[in-house]
């Protein structure tokens, strides 16, 4: 008998309505993130490769690469840093490819934080099952007792 292949995740369910209904917003707003263009500024200097890497930040061992969903958030965390008045050089990028190659490029643990001078209304998206590939998800078995 072929047992199905365990869901992501974010796909347990949960007897408390509250945290399913959490989950299920959160899914939505996965899907429409992978759908749409947001801007990332790029970072202040060049990298190893002589060329500019996309702006992020780290937080508890894992890096963030910043978006935001259009000019006025990202106009929000240039106030919110002080540095309002200089140049922002960004690229537009659909999250789905932050996600799936962005991401796993970065070498850590990296999640993507989408309008982080937002308070509560900016999201992150974090390096977990069902959000990244799942070889770079911190959650994934280790299999082997590793």
């Amino acid at each position: 008998m072929d047992v199905p292949a365990p869901e992501p995740a974010l796909a347990v369910a949960s007897e408390d309505p509250e945290v399913e209904a959490r989950r299920r917003r959160f899914t939505e707003l996965l899907d429409v993130f992978r759908e749409t263009p947001v801007l990332v500024p790029l970072g202040d200097g060049p990298g190893p490769d002589g060329e500019r890497g996309l702006r992020t930040a780290d937080w508890n061992g894992v890096r963030f690469i910043l978006a935001f969903s259009d000019g006025q958030a990202l106009a929000r965390y240039a106030r919110a840093r002080g540095e309002f008045h200089r140049e922002w050089v960004y690229q537009t990028i659909l999250g789905a490819r932050l996600l799936d190659v962005a991401v796993p490029a970065a070498g850590v643990p990296c999640g993507v934080a989408l309008d982080c001078a937002d308070g509560p209304d900016g999201v992150v998206f974090p390096p977990v099952l069902g959000v990244v590939p799942d070889e770079v998800a911190v959650d994934r078995e280790q299999g082997d007792g590793l």
